[in-house]
């Protein structure tokens, strides 16, 4: 036989694969901590959604391919009048979570915020719990909902845990897509090998490049771009469910597969030796780890990197604000996973270029006390440029005790510090925050401003006693999870 000729045994599919379905499939999530911090992670996620829809940029997205399309049992997008087909409505839901990149967050090897899930979990349970009720079934409950939350946060949470693909030049909007068409697939009633051939499909489309989150191409796309993950899940669970195979070694097969083609390249921060950086490592197994983990955004629009940072500005505020002018330097401490996403210097394009630039979530604080989404427009920025004068005294040091601790299980801190220095010779203080508000460390301290974020969110789309409808409902534990998905969803709908 010919060397060049492909042997053409097919094998089972790539032990990651059966992991993933095997762990949707049977695990059962009994974290009571787990469920409710779902429970709160879906009322951030939905409220950040709501905030969004008063962008216009975010909202020229939304609604159907084909204007005045009808869809029967359709899913909703919440604080709009929309029903679409599943796959339009986990794309527009996923769009209005992310735009204002004020979602959940995971910090690992690879970045990322789980919540995006949320798009295509939603969207097919409005969808299947309509179909139900209407064939005279019971419907899909919010529990099922939660229940596929924490699975998806653990599927994309753990593979990114020791896995960066960033440092090979992609973006991890890949990881929504392989938990989205996991827990999605599972949902509409999927086997083993109906979620295997799902799963493979989602690493057989590959990953986007990450340009478009940096410098210098930053832009609108990273918006969106979870959207578009969540709603691709969607298609594929649905084409597995007709029966469209699978490709089983999809990940493993040498020259074509996953590792091959875009997890092999050099990488020239770490000494990974050939063998090594073809293939994924794990830490630990699919639990329920990564939702209780979750980092919440709670005070500040703003990259997570940047958050401790936007806090110890605001703190900083008080003493700088009437001195601005007499400003010589600005030194931040940081971590360099903060360095290597979103310092940067030169102009900024637009919102998206300016939400991911250290240096402006700094800026924008120490000069007005706050930071919030409206501080990211164009006109805002145009109107103070005392903004980019700040940036220009930046000095960006990293601390490697940060950048050691970032990474530590029992620690995962995302530590800044900032210190003014006056032309005068004198100085603030450095402001050190290690840990986010949002952090599960300062859980007691952030879970009411989370539930007062998404109050402030209801406000800005539902009148008052919807809006306080809706809160209550979220409120309550065991009275949301019995909550039918179409019921809940109804309360979010504006005629």
């Amino acid at each position: 036989m010919s060397a060049n000729v492909d042997i053409n045994n097919r094998p089972d599919y790539d032990q990651v694969i059966q992991n993933i379905a095997d762990y949707v499939l049977t695990f059962k999530v009994t974290s009571q901590e787990a469920l409710d911090t779902a429970r709160n992670c879906l009322m951030d996620t939905l409220g950040c959604g709501l905030l969004a829809l008063r962008f216009p940029e975010c909202t020229k997205h939304l609604g159907p391919i084909v204007q005045g399309t009808v869809v029967p049992n359709g899913a909703r997008v919440p604080g709009t009048s929309l029903s679409l087909d599943p796959v339009k409505a986990a794309w527009d839901i996923g769009c209005i979570i992310r735009w204002l990149d004020y979602n959940d967050t995971w910090l690992a090897a690879e970045w990322g915020h789980p919540s995006d899930n949320l798009g295509g979990i939603l969207a097919m349970a409005d969808h299947l719990s309509q179909v139900r009720v209407a064939n005279g079934e019971a419907p899909i409950s919010m529990r099922e909902v939660l229940e596929a939350m924490v699975m998806a946060h653990e599927i994309q949470g753990v593979i990114a845990l020791e896995n960066s693909f960033n440092r090979v030049g992609l973006c991890h909007v890949l990881l929504v897509r392989v938990a989205s068409t996991a827990v999605v697939t599972k949902m509409m009633g999927g086997d083993r090998e109906q979620i295997m051939a799902a799963v493979s499909q989602a690493w057989v489309d590959g990953s986007a490049l990450r340009t478009y989150r940096h410098a210098p191409n930053a832009g609108s796309r990273k918006s969106w771009a979870a959207g578009d993950a969540t709603s691709r899940a969607v298609r594929l669970a649905d084409m597995s469910m007709r029966g469209e195979m699978g490709i089983p070694s999809v990940l493993t097969a040498p020259q074509w597969g996953f590792y091959d083609v875009s997890f092999s390249k050099t990488n020239k921060d770490q000494a990974i030796k050939p063998d090594d950086q073809r293939q994924f490592s794990f830490s630990q197994d699919y639990g329920t780890y990564v939702m209780e983990n979750i980092l919440f955004k709670i005070s500040f629009p703003a990259e997570f990197h940047a958050q401790t940072a936007a806090e110890a500005a605001v703190t900083l505020y008080p003493q700088v604000k009437d001195r601005l002018a007499d400003i010589e330097k600005i030194v931040i401490r940081t971590h360099e996973s903060a360095i290597r996403i979103i310092s940067k210097s030169g102009p900024l394009a637009n919102a998206a270029d300016r939400d991911h630039c250290l240096q402006y979530m700094a800026a924008v604080p120490l000069a007005f006390g706050n930071l919030v989404a409206e501080h990211y427009e164009d006109s805002f920025h145009a109107a103070n440029p005392i903004i980019d004068e700040l940036r220009d005294k930046m000095e960006i040091v990293e601390d490697k005790r940060f950048t050691a601790e970032y990474l530590e299980a029992d620690k995962r801190s995302i530590a800044n510090a900032i210190q003014v220095f006056f032309k005068d010779g004198s100085s603030t203080e450095e402001v050190v925050v290690e840990y986010p508000v949002g952090h599960r460390r300062r859980r007691e301290e952030g879970i009411p401003l989370l539930e007062q974020k998404f109050k402030n969110n209801l406000a800005t789309r539902f009148p008052s006693r919807q809006s306080q409808a809706i809160f209550d409902l979220c409120k309550q534990q065991q009275k949301l999870e019995s909550t039918p998905v179409q019921g809940f969803m109804d309360l979010f709908v504006i005629a």
